[in-house]
């Protein structure tokens, strides 16, 4: 009956451990959450920076990981951090102005806010046009086009997924000049399309699924905003279509005249 007893009093202390109140009735995974959004706030923890570890975060509230991680996550929750596995958790940095206008360029947009724009190629086929992307290029239905999946980034924040489908006929080897040149522009060039312009553009707002989730380093069920577009060439054919899915915390887009 004494060990009974004993067992129960230590469920009982392991269970307010859990979720601890202060005096005032606070929840210690709340005051460790505002107290490191005031940090972020303040600027002692800059947009990009590496948070300090879960250990050390525990021992300088004096509660267990359980209340970090959980503090953690709501920041992360509300779009202040991000959690990158095996690396730490990092403060989010401000949200880019994505401008989208006649000529929309991934490169030059991220490059004017001050950050490096990078992106490499995760995945390409050859296939048959389903009917919509085949409206899109003006071409036949199950004629074959180049997939392309491109993951985009702005610094080390992974910023979109990028579907992009191109004509097989006019840009047959365009996997792997874009593996090589790693930017829709240069290898567009590539096969002699000098400039190129946004004909049209359709926003719808979705929830993010498990795929591209871990791809751009989002909590599971994180807004997106997903952009489709078609892009022409000089005599207004079109060249490419590409469904975009953008992780809405991280970039306002700005549509210019």
């Amino acid at each position: 009956m004494i060990t009974m007893k004993r067992n129960l009093a230590k469920r009982s202390e392991t269970a307010m451990r859990a979720d601890p109140m202060d005096a005032a009735g606070v929840a210690l995974w709340r005051r460790v959450a505002d107290d490191l959004e005031r940090g972020i706030a303040e600027g002692r923890y800059a947009a990009g920076a590496r948070l300090p570890g879960e250990i050390e975060i525990a021992e300088h509230f004096h509660v267990n990981r359980h209340t970090v991680r959980r503090a953690l996550a709501a920041l992360a929750t509300r779009g202040l951090v991000r959690a990158e596995r095996g690396s730490g958790t990092y403060v989010e940095t401000p949200r880019i102005a994505y401008p989208i206008s006649a000529r929309t360029r991934f490169s030059e947009i991220v490059g004017s806010s001050g950050r490096a724009a990078g992106g490499r190629l995760i995945a390409s086929a050859v296939e048959p046009a389903e009917r919509e992307i085949a409206r899109r290029l003006a071409i036949k239905t199950q004629a074959p086009v180049v997939r392309l999946e491109a993951l985009r980034h702005a610094d080390r924040t992974p910023l979109c997924v990028a579907t992009s489908w191109l004509p097989q006929e006019r840009f047959p080897d365009a996997a792997r000049i874009y593996a090589a040149v790693r930017s829709m522009t240069r290898t567009l060039a590539h096969f002699g399309v000098r400039d190129y312009r946004r004909a049209s553009t359709r926003i719808v707002a979705a929830l993010v699924d498990a795929t591209d989730a871990m791809r751009l380093e989002l909590g599971p069920g994180r807004p997106l905003l997903v952009v489709d577009s078609v892009d022409v060439d000089q005599t207004g054919q079109p060249v490419l279509t590409t469904r975009a899915r953008f992780a809405a915390e991280r970039l306002e887009l700005v549509i210019e005249d």
